[in-house]
């Protein structure tokens, strides 16, 4: 787990903005691809993955398509009424992967 100091960098910060947001704020956003620290976050996730996934599965919604799957679901339960509340929300400060090709 120790860092290759021939390949190791610092991490890129960088800005994407929300353009649907008045004022355009933006959110930070870290490339941390060579960090330091990028080999023991793997190996972390190695470890603590499974039990997310395990206990966070049946309320796991990854794309659009298990949205729709989900919502067909909950209506053939007869949950889904007229009175039904959607809520969207964004989440922030929470550890994601997000798949990167390297150039």
């Amino acid at each position: 787990m120790m860092p290759d100091r021939t390949t190791c960098e610092l991490a890129h910060l960088y800005f994407n903005p929300k353009m649907h947001k008045d004022g355009i704020p933006v959110r930070p956003i870290e490339s941390t691809i060579h960090a330091a620290t990028t080999k023991i976050s793997k190996f972390l996730d190695k470890i603590l993955r499974p039990i997310f996934d395990a206990k966070c599965n049946d309320a796991t919604i990854i794309d659009g398509a298990s949205l729709i799957t989900e919502l067909s679901r909950y209506n053939k339960k007869g949950l889904f009424k007229s009175t039904t509340l959607f809520c969207a929300f964004d989440i922030r400060n929470l550890y994601t992967m997000l798949p990167q090709e390297e150039h």
